[in-house]
């Protein structure tokens, strides 16, 4: 059996599987691509039907809008690139999270925008402290907000699912299961999943730190406060999760 380094030295393009590539175009045309050498050899299919279905291509825009709460609404860059979507649902705030997505009505809306990438080692979560400061002045001001990115797939799906975690404390199924019915589109990049996920423990080790399990004043203990604290902080994590171990 060949170790890695010899299988890469005695590598050779000519030993690997020939492949080749249907094609349909738009009228129905069906051909066949194979490269030979260093050219494409291209034969059309004569065994076609009479009426073949071609590729559509859909030029629409996607103006739908899933609607999460009264003042929260969640869509793609399109639907925050028409006006008339906008006035239908009373936007007045538009949260932009895409990257390279211009603001279409600057003079006329509330505008937050933050460049997220859409791959999975992007922290997201760095971002929902100032997402979710933004929702809740449109909610503060009686206004409603669009979260959006390029499809409202990803990116601002996750934004708002941190939203109803963090601000409202709902778990992670929850979460998703309330927006997944909202916007049928929610689909959040396996990372960004994950970075979810974990908000359930972020928030644990916050209710520790306040936590009054261990109502001890740390402050008149002199030098060993910050002992105490660490201690307490840790015997009150236990406690929180011993429930969750199988």
């Amino acid at each position: 059996m060949q170790s890695l380094a010899q299988e890469i030295e005695t590598f050779s393009k000519t030993n690997l599987r020939k492949q080749c590539t249907r094609v349909t175009t738009l009228s129905g045309r069906r051909i066949t691509e194979t490269w030979k050498g260093s050219t494409i050899h291209v034969v059309e299919d004569k065994t076609q039907p009479e009426k073949a279905c071609g590729y559509v291509q859909d030029n629409s825009w996607d103006l739908q809008v899933g609607v999460i709460k009264p003042y929260l609404i969640l869509g793609s860059q399109y639907a925050a690139h028409d006006f008339g979507t906008l006035k239908k649902y009373k936007a007045s705030h538009i949260l932009n999270v895409a990257y390279g997505v211009e603001n279409a009505f600057p003079d006329l809306f509330i505008y937050k925008t933050l460049s997220i990438l859409d791959v999975s080692d992007t922290d997201i979560t760095s971002s929902f402290q100032e997402c979710s400061k933004f929702i809740d002045q449109a909610n503060k001001e009686n206004g409603v907000v669009l979260v959006h990115c390029n499809s409202g797939v990803s990116r601002s799906a996750s934004v708002v699912i941190g939203y109803l975690m963090s601000r409202q404390g709902k778990p992670f199924d929850d979460a998703f299961a309330l927006v997944k019915t909202a916007w049928p589109a929610t689909c959040p990049n396996p990372g960004f999943v994950e970075q979810l996920k974990e908000i359930i423990l972020i928030k644990i080790l916050g209710c520790v730190r306040n936590s009054t399990l261990f109502p001890i004043q740390y402050c008149a203990l002199g030098p060993w406060s910050n002992v105490m604290h660490y201690i307490g902080n840790w015997v009150t994590l236990w406690i929180l999760i011993w429930p969750l171990i199988p």
